[in-house]
């Protein structure tokens, strides 16, 4: 049974630095891509970050140069270091891995997800 379990979520001013971490269980993580996302008040589920196999990353523009995704494999875990953070990075984000070793930005393409995490960022 495949687990994701985010943690790190809270409140902070803009500006400010928020690391979210998804650990995660059932299988072996290293062969597989693992990804972020985020659902802002009333708005669709969006993509933010994603990470390869190999540690190839990808971002959404919107967050380019501000996030940074990383990935441990000894501890199956994954990270989303947020610097720079603003009010518009509100949202609930979360954790999700694909039965693949590539990553993509469409949610439709992941198959198990986490219960998520509340990032609230004050002006």
């Amino acid at each position: 049974q495949v687990q994701l379990v985010e943690s790190g979520g809270g409140l902070v001013q803009a500006g400010g630095s928020l690391r979210l971490s998804c650990a995660a269980s059932g299988r072996t993580f290293s062969d597989y891509a693992l990804a972020w996302f985020r659902q802002p008040p009333g708005k669709e589920r969006e993509f933010v970050a994603a990470i390869n196999w190999s540690g190839l990353r990808q971002y959404a523009n919107s967050v380019k140069g501000r996030f940074t995704i990383s990935r441990d494999n000894a501890k199956n875990m994954v990270y989303l270091q947020m610097n720079s953070l603003k009010p518009e990075d509100t949202a609930v984000y979360y954790c999700a891995t694909r039965n693949s070793r590539y990553t993509s930005g469409s949610s439709n393409n992941y198959d198990f997800w986490g219960q998520g995490t509340q990032v609230t960022v004050s002006s």
